[in-house]
């Protein structure tokens, strides 16, 4: 329902992917800013209510490569734990940076990117053709 806690619709879908045997549940918490507190404790709370019905075997963090916002990775890490990052806007060499850092930084891999706007346009991250592209 509209205006829902997101704890709670987490719960409730958890109880729902349980109950059909569904293969994944993918719980989309985008919009939320890093720098408030209570909505880091929201996240964490979202995911400890996920695993009362589920085990959560993957979280990842979606970056865009564009504006550098990696530093705030290691806050979401804090809260709830990450096992890989998805860098959007990976469509140019001088951004490239970014893949470096950001696994560097967390010691968690870039397991996605976002090479367009499309819906086919991301991509796994092959860490080989990164290189290659970026000494080509």
């Amino acid at each position: 329902k509209d205006g829902a806690d997101p704890a709670s619709v987490a719960f409730e879908a958890s109880e729902q992917a349980k109950e059909t045997h569904a293969d994944v549940l993918i719980i989309d918490t985008a919009g939320r800013l890093q720098n408030k507190a209570n909505l880091m404790d929201e996240l964490g709370k979202i995911r400890r209510v996920t695993e009362k019905n589920l085990p959560v075997d993957e979280v990842l963090l979606v970056l865009d490569a564009t504006t550098g916002q990696h530093g705030m990775a290691k806050v979401f890490a804090e809260a709830i734990g990450i096992t890989g990052v998805v860098l959007s806007k990976l469509d140019g060499s001088a951004k490239g940076g970014i893949v470096i850092s950001v696994q560097k930084e967390l010691g968690v891999p870039v397991k996605l990117v976002g090479l367009g706007e499309g819906p086919d346009d991301l991509a796994p991250f092959d860490p080989e053709g990164f290189v290659d592209g970026i000494l080509a």
